[in-house]
Order: structure tokens, then C-alpha cells, then sequence
């Protein structure tokens, strides 16, 4: 993402940047059957029939007369119910890419098979949204206020007179795990049968990866990650507070380099802004960076000073996804990828 866009929207600037964020997704669209979850044909009618309700991490109980049918969702967040079987008919957030191909915030989602209502930050087509009739409107959340993620602010209240309820999920200053168990009780009141058995599996991987990963910062604790995003200007290199991804690996050993709390007081405890001239002003062993859309990969960092850094050098830089998408089955290999990178470590800072 630009710098311009960072300094436009502090709060998405703060996210966009790595911090912790950048996200509802449902049963397809009326009628779709087959898409709705991994549950029996009696348990999906029950589902049908009877009233739904989820109090969300406001504290907010969305109410329907019958289980969502046609759901509209955050791109994040419709990836991660996709995982349970669970479809959205609209979505909004970063979702094509300019070549057609689906952004890696869709994850496994079929992006064809879904109406785009808002492709880029403050994109959101209120017309196009009322038109699929929604039944509920599901984000994730990145602060303690309770703002929806990619809900425009200057248009929430028309969006939100359309009249479907909402539903936030919190992914702020909690860890990893928090959300995902949230994620898949959301999953389970939309129809999910969540004791199938690729969720079973894919929940033991998860819990296998932690493990995984508990015992390879245990066996390196001098190995130290730095967690970074690049901009054409900036390279912003996060703490490992608020992020539910960087808080839950920090608890499982992992040690990160922490920029001090004056350094980050700017971004409100996100991220650190550095020019390019200053990115050697962390040692680290392992560097991660943000894959988004919005953010320059490494490949096209063509800085000096970045391709000096030792762990550059050593080839020591793995993919991060500062908006996980919250299954288990997408933030397992997060957990695997990371402790491999530490088991495989050279110390070179």
C-alpha cells in the first residue's frame, strides 16, 4: 500500500503497515444447499427453519428469523468460513488483483462465484449491497471501539440501514487462538458442522504446529525475528502487541524484536516507521514480511540497505500475513512455516 493512503487513514495506516490486521461469510446463496455446510440434510433444514442469533465481540446480538442465507462479508472473513463450508454471497475488501486472479486475502474462496461490493479501502457499493437482500453483514475488528473493518465510516449508517444486523469479530490485542474459536462458533451458527472431520484435523494440525513451534523457539531463544511491511518511502517494523498472530507466537517462545514504546507511540502501539537509510537498525535472524497486495514483497525491494541485512543475505525472510485468515486449516501452516524458519536458522546477528 502507498504511504499516501497510510497518512490519509491513521487507523488503516496502522494496520496496512503490519501492525496486526488488516478479515463473514455464510451459507450460499438462497436455495444453494449443497454449499452450506458439512452437516446432514436434517441438520441443515433445522438450521433453516428455526431463528438465529450470535452475540458478537461487541457484545452485540445479531437476530434473524431463520439462519442467514444471503450473507455478506469481509473478504478475510469469507475465506475463513469457506473453510467450514460455510459461503457469502457479497464481499468486500481486497479481492482481485488487477490480472483477475483472487488476492491472497481470498484464500480457497472461488472469487467468481461471489458479488464484489468494495475492491479497495473505502470501496463499498451500498446499491450493489442492498440488492442482494442481505440477511447479515460480518468484518473483524482492529480496535477497541469496535469499528468494523472496511465498513466506510462517512457511509456505516446508510450501510447499516439497509437492515441487516452485523456481526464483529475482535482481532485486536487478543491472540490467535481467541478469534479462531470465535470464527468457528460463528461457523457453527451458520450450519458448519464443526465436528466433521476436516475440521478435526485441520484444528489438531493447528495445535500440532504450536507445539511445533514452542519447541523450536525453546531450542534457539537467541534467534531473533524482526516483523516487517514495505512501502515506497517506509519500512515499518512491528511489536508484538496487539497483533493476534505476533502476541500468540510471542507466548509460544518466539523472540521478536521489539521496537521501544516511544518508538511506537506514534502508530498508537502498532509499528515503527523507518526511512530506508535506518532498516539496518535492527539486528535479526529472521525477518517476516508482509504479504499483502498492499505492501512491496521482497523481490522488488531494491534499497541497497535492505539487501545488506545479514538475514537478507542468508536468505532468511519469510511470508507473513498480517490479516490472518482466521481457520485453522489457513493459520496452521503460519505456525509450521515460522518454526521452520527458526529450526533452520543461522545465527547472523
Amino acid at each position: 500500500m502507498s504511504n499516501a493512503r497510510a497518512t490519509h487513514l491513521s487507523r488503516r495506516g496502522i494496520l496496512a503497515a503490519g501492525g496486526a490486521l488488516g478479515l463473514g461469510a455464510v451459507l450460499a446463496a438462497c436455495g444453494d444447499d449443497d454449499a452450506k455446510s458439512g452437516g446432514s440434510d436434517k441438520e441443515t433444514a433445522a438450521a433453516k427453519s428455526g431463528p438465529w442469533s450470535f452475540k458478537d465481540d461487541r457484545g452485540t446480538t445479531a437476530k434473524t428469523d431463520r439462519i442467514p442465507a444471503n450473507i455478506v462479508s469481509f473478504i478475510g472473513v469469507a475465506a475463513a468460513l469457506h473453510d467450514y463450508g460455510i459461503e457469502s454471497k457479497g464481499v468486500f475488501g481486497p479481492t482481485k488483483l488487477k490480472d483477475g486472479k483472487a488476492d491472497v486475502q481470498a484464500g480457497d474462496l472461488d472469487i467468481s462465484k461471489v458479488t464484489i461490493i468494495g475492491n479497495e479501502w473505502g470501496q463499498f457499493n451500498i446499491e450493489k449491497y442492498a440488492a442482494l437482500s442481505p440477511d447479515v453483514l460480518i468484518t473483524t475488528m482492529f480496535d477497541s471501539a469496535g469499528t468494523l473493518w472496511y465498513v466506510p465510516e462517512e457511509s456505516k449508517k446508510k450501510i447499516l440501514a439497509v437492515g441487516a444486523p452485523s456481526v464483529g469479530i475482535s482481532v485486536y490485542d487478543v491472540q490467535l487462538p481467541t478469534p479462531l474459536a470465535r470464527m468457528l462458533e460463528l461457523a457453527k451458527s451458520l450450519g458448519a458442522d464443526t465436528t466433521s472431520s476436516t475440521i478435526t484435523a485441520a484444528k489438531k494440525r493447528f495445535e500440532d504446529a504450536a507445539a511445533r513451534l514452542r519447541a523450536a523457539a525453546k531450542a534457539k531463544p537467541d534467534v531473533k525475528v524482526l516483523v516487517g511491511s514495505a512501502s515506497q518511502d517506509i519500512f515499518y517494523v512491528s511489536g508484538s502487541n496487539l497483533s493476534v498472530d505476533l502476541e500468540y507466537f510471542k507466548s509460544l517462545g518466539v523472540n521478536f524484536v521489539e521496537p521501544s514504546a516511544a518508538a511506537l507511540k506514534a502508530s498508537g502501539g502498532w509499528y515503527e516507521n523507518l526511512s530506508w537509510e535506518n532498516v539496518d537498525k535492527y539486528g535479526a535472524d529472521i525477518i517476516m514480511m508482509d504479504n499483502r497486495t498492499s505492501a512491496i514483497q521482497p523481490a522488488d525491494i531494491t534499497e541497497g540497505t535492505w539487501k545488506k541485512l545479514p538475514a537478507v543475505k542468508a536468505d532468511q525472510v519469510i511470508a507473513r500475513n498480517p490479516e490472518p485468515i482466521l481457520s485453522y486449516a489457513k493459520c496452521a501452516p503460519l505456525l509450521e512455516d515460522l518454526a521452520k524458519a527458526i529450526e533452520n536458522a543461522k545465527k547472523v546477528s
